[in-house]
């Protein structure tokens, strides 16, 4: 089982309240906010809800199920893991539990800079869902109800102005109506949800689960668009029948990286970790997929499926010739099933087995349950305001793969932000948006609303045009501050420890920049510093350290007085030390953007003759387009963030030449 150590939270043993069994007492009659769904966009909607002030109820299908991984027992990612961050800047419950649950922590992407590093974590899954369920049944103003909900109760004073519809509650499946001021869907794979195995189709939202079809119907009466997505998991293994000695090994961090600010080491020690193992699918493979996938009715569908993260099936169609990865998870410390990942399907379970036993390490694998796919009924996002409310629907908020996004990580930073506006608009407060020069959470929020879907959207750090200041080391500078001041999401204690960090990350630079030296003194006292003989001015110690051999170790053992008292902060302020240049261009960069949204773009410009800098789609797409200004050329699906920047630099540039062609008298 897991260790009954208690993990370290602030600096103190801190162990979690014992299970305590939800209520299903609706005697109240009436909500501020309800939610409904359990998994990663309702736990965190309901909780943030519960924060703001609002008195929610969070109902779901079966209690049991609230918290529950249903696909991969893991938590962040390159670009997923700053929404965690993020979400856990703004007092969100999922990278808590992930730190007291994780099992295997690796930081990827590290051959680059700390701006697009992925903290990822493999869990333990029924360690993690006790984590959520504890945390929600303590949360005050929060209560929890098994039941279902067929449809939403709305009133409309005016007919002739449909915005003024408004949400006053939910039917639920028995025929009881609970009224409310706001109510946050968070339907996952369940609406309309579909499982596939072969050629045999069922309905359900996921394994043993039945789907939503009353909301489905409702939400198509009330006039909104909705599609159709899919997706898929691999079948379970068994651990003690994979040839493990036949694999690549790959341990976790030897210094486990937590997800949130409030925890000062994980739960697990190094040494406990468990390994995951690397193998690839071979060319046997590949033929066996080609011959059976026409036996694979969910292939044959029209509706998307994921890009990146597709099945088996996709892979050899769109790669042929490729072998492709496969990472055997384990899914608990004391679980006895493996998750190969990257080998999601939905071929027959007998193919799924021949297929499974031509991997390397897996010759006599047995499999515990097979892969299967899902298919889903989504609500195109772009009928949804940046605050995530319906603008159809007064009060009523959508989050998560409703919304036509993939992902735990995804879908906790919805729900987190629908939540706080739903609790909001129950207290009659203003609804807030978060802007993408500000967060990851607000790139996506903008990406969704703005461009809408036509494939299940997933995190990129490349989807952000301001990754160097908006990196995961910063979040809580960036956002908890807000959450406590202006949100009302972020708890007193929370704050205070981000105040204490704030400030000593102020004084650890103002302390770095006071103190300069010549070049030729820093070599001296700094062997192993890699400074050139070239140099000679001044250097601040500041600057010193965004030299990769010096740290603020090797600084304060030279000028203990002057730096010991920030080793605490000795890593944030080396990350901190090297993105400053970077960082102090983007924000001068944010600051244009924000001011220059109205600027007005020149008419009949030629965009297809702009520079390479913009790719040929984004030329043909503003060619097509001609947005009258670059606030509304942002808003045109498939425009890059990154594009948008390059634009405004064109732009620039040609006022700045055709300046100097009237005061010469060209023009």
């Amino acid at each position: 089982m897991f260790p009954r150590r208690c993990f370290r939270w602030l600096g103190r043993d801190f162990m979690p309240p014992p299970p305590l069994r939800a209520g299903s007492d609706v005697s109240r009659g009436k909500y501020d906010v309800i939610v409904v769904g359990g998994g990663h966009a309702g736990t965190e909607a309901a909780a943030a809800a519960a924060r703001v002030g609002a008195e929610t109820l969070l109902i779901t299908q079966r209690i049991g199920s609230i918290g529950v991984l249903s696909c991969n027992p893991s938590l962040g990612g390159i670009g997923k893991a700053h929404l965690v961050r993020e979400v856990d800047a703004l007092d969100g419950l999922c990278g808590r539990a992930a730190d007291c649950s994780g099992i295997h922590f690796k930081v990827l992407n590290r051959r680059k800079g700390p701006a697009v590093w992925g903290l990822r974590a493999q869990l333990d899954r029924e360690r993690y869902r006790d984590t959520i369920q504890r945390e929600l049944f303590s949360t005050p103003r929060l209560s929890v109800l098994e039941s279902s909900v067929e449809a939403l109760t709305v009133t409309q004073p005016d007919p002739s102005q449909p915005g003024d519809s408004r949400v006053t509650g939910v039917t639920l499946g028995d025929g009881v109506t609970l009224q409310c001021q706001a109510v946050v869907l968070t339907t996952g794979t369940f609406l309309s949800g579909s499982l596939f195995l072969g050629q045999t189709t069922r309905p359900g939202g996921r394994l043993g689960d039945p789907p939503s079809l009353g909301l489905s119907h409702w939400l198509r009466d009330a006039g909104l668009r909705t599609g159709r997505l899919r997706t898929g998991t691999p079948p379970r293994l068994h651990r003690d029948s994979v040839e493990f000695g036949q694999t690549d090994r790959h341990a976790g961090d030897q210094r486990p990286m937590p997800f949130s600010y409030l925890t000062a080491e994980v739960d697990i020690q190094p040494e406990e970790q468990l390994p995951c193992y690397l193998t690839h699918t071979t060319p046997a493979v590949e033929q066996l997929v080609k011959d059976n996938v026409h036996l694979s009715a969910h292939i044959a569908q029209d509706a998307k499926g994921p890009r990146y993260c597709p099945s088996l099936e996709s892979k050899v169609l769109r790669f042929p010739g490729r072998q492709h990865q496969v990472w055997l998870e384990p899914e608990g410390l004391s679980s006895d099933l493996v998750y190969p990942q990257g080998l999601s399907m939905t071929l027959p379970p007998e193919v799924q087995e021949k297929v499974v036993r031509l991997i390397p390490g897996l010759e006599r694998a047995e499999i515990a349950a097979p892969g299967y796919g899902v298919q889903y009924d989504y609500v195109e996002p772009t009928q949804l305001f940046h605050s995530l409310q319906c603008r159809s629907v007064q009060g009523l908020f959508l989050a998560g793969q409703i919304n036509g996004t993939t992902g735990y990580e995804e879908a906790a930073a919805q729900g987190l932000w629908a939540g706080v506006n739903a609790g909001r608009s129950a207290r009659s407060l203003p609804l807030l948006s978060l802007s993408r020069t500000e967060s990851y959470i607000g790139v996506l929020l903008d990406d969704l609303v703005t461009q809408g879907v036509s494939e299940p959207y997933r995190m990129f750090t490349s989807r952000a045009e301001f990754r160097t200041v908006l990196r995961p080391d910063n979040a809580d500078l960036r956002l908890t501050h807000r959450g406590f001041e202006e949100v009302g999401c972020v708890s007193v204690q929370r704050y205070q420890e981000a105040v204490r960090v704030r400030d000593g990350l102020t004084a650890g630079i103002e302390a770095l920049r006071s103190l300069s030296l010549p070049a030729a003194q820093w070599r001296n006292m700094l062997t192993h510093c890699a400074l050139s003989h070239s140099k000679t001015a001044h250097l601040s110690a500041l600057e010193l350290l965004q030299y990769q051999s010096v740290t603020l170790e090797m600084l304060s053992a030279t000028f203990p007085e002057s730096f010991a008292p920030f080793l605490e902060f000795s890593e944030r302020l080396k990350i901190e030390a090297v993105y400053l240049p970077h960082s102090e261009l983007q924000e001068q960069e944010i600051r244009r953007v924000r001011r220059e949204e109205g600027l007005a773009l020149p008419p009949g410009l030629d965009y297809l003759s702009l520079p390479a800098s913009l790719s040929l789609e984004v030329r043909e797409l503003l060619h097509r387009a001609q947005p009258p200004t670059l606030g509304a050329a942002t808003r045109l699906p498939g425009m890059t963030p990154a594009a948008v920047v390059h634009l405004l630099r064109y732009v620039h540039k040609m006022e700045k030449e055709r300046g100097k062609e009237v005061e010469s008298g060209v023009l």
